[in-house]
């Protein structure tokens, strides 16, 4: 599925509040494409070298690049901003209120190039964007599965529909437990490696329990029950017994499922009446917590064995 394309109005929109950004001129801009999630300092194509220029990039602008604007006459100012304006970069952020001059102004309207100012010191808007940026560029998705988190562990609970999630969550959440997502999880990819899970907005906070509707979870349980977003450590497919022929009864081996890429362990409970299904996985969250750490019971118990079978065969006859 393609992206949708990352505009500086969406930027605004998103993050302007965070960032204080004032648009101070080129409104017409807004549309422009930011096609990388970073930030660019143009000292160097203010002073004529436009090789190698970031021109893809937000573009940010301290003290020390206004002081050397003003060192300049207007005619080589309005020559460099020719330039730099031709280069095609998607907006220009003036640090700690430092204002554009009239020049700028200008060709920045006349071009249609965004400008704005923040309050926020150089590097700490650099910092900021830089993430909000990652984040926007971020691959998206969505797993079908309601999200709790376990003592820590983000934990998607998968199923066919009637099989007993909602009540599982349900039960998780009256343990203390707090809920992520219900049905449908929003998941992130960050920095490459993590997958980060949320709600939709609009269902945030609710939960559909078949035979009695539509739940506010907050309302019912207290904020402690519910979470805006969560790393995605575990899945756990509920499954019918019969649907499961080879059950691990040992878990030497660790199972895993793809989401955005990222390996997630993966675990699969058989189901049948009787069974406490949310405690089954509390208990899975527990122990991939503890093999995150790098402790496996499993094999842990058959090292143990092994070295009692070669005391055992070493013993004399």
């Amino acid at each position: 599925m393609k992206s949708e394309p990352i505009t500086v109005e969406k930027f605004l929109n998103e993050h302007g509040k965070e960032l204080k950004l004032e648009l101070v001129a080129g409104d017409k801009g807004l549309k422009r494409i930011i096609l990388e999630p970073s930030v660019n300092r143009p000292g160097l194509v203010l002073a004529g070298f436009t090789r190698y220029f970031a021109y893809k990039r937000v573009q940010a602008l301290g003290n020390a690049d206004v002081y050397f604007l003003k060192s300049r006459t207007r005619a080589e100012r309005e020559r460099c901003y020719v330039k730099l304006f031709k280069l095609r970069v998607p907006c220009l952020v003036f640090s700690r209120n430092l204002r554009p001059d009239a020049e700028m102004l200008r060709a920045a309207s006349r071009t249609g190039v965004p400008i704005f100012r923040t309050p926020l010191l150089t590097m700490k808007f650099i910092n900021q964007a830089t993430l909000a940026l990652d984040a926007m560029f971020a691959r998206r998705g969505s797993e079908m599965g309601s999200m709790v988190d376990i003592h820590g562990v983000g934990v998607i609970i998968k199923g066919e529909s009637g099989i007993g999630k909602s009540e599982s969550v349900l039960a998780l959440i009256e343990r203390g437990y707090s809920l992520v997502a219900d049905d449908v999880t929003k998941v992130t990819l960050l920095d490459g490696r993590e997958v980060l899970g949320t709600s939709a907005e609009l269902t945030r906070n609710h939960m559909e329990v078949r035979g009695i509707g539509i739940i506010n979870v907050a309302a019912m349980f207290g904020v402690k029950s519910i979470g805006s977003n969560k790393r995605v450590d575990l899945v756990v497919s509920l499954k019918t017994w019969h649907d499961v022929p080879d059950v691990d009864r040992l878990g030497m081996e660790q199972q895993f499922t793809e989401i955005l890429g990222v390996k997630i362990p993966h675990i699969i409970i058989p189901v049948k009446p009787g069974r406490d299904i949310a405690r089954l996985i509390e208990v899975a969250a527990l122990h991939t917590k503890l093999t995150l750490t790098g402790y496996n019971p499993a094999q842990e118990l058959n090292k143990r064995l092994l070295a009692q079978m070669a005391e055992t065969s070493k013993a004399p006859k």
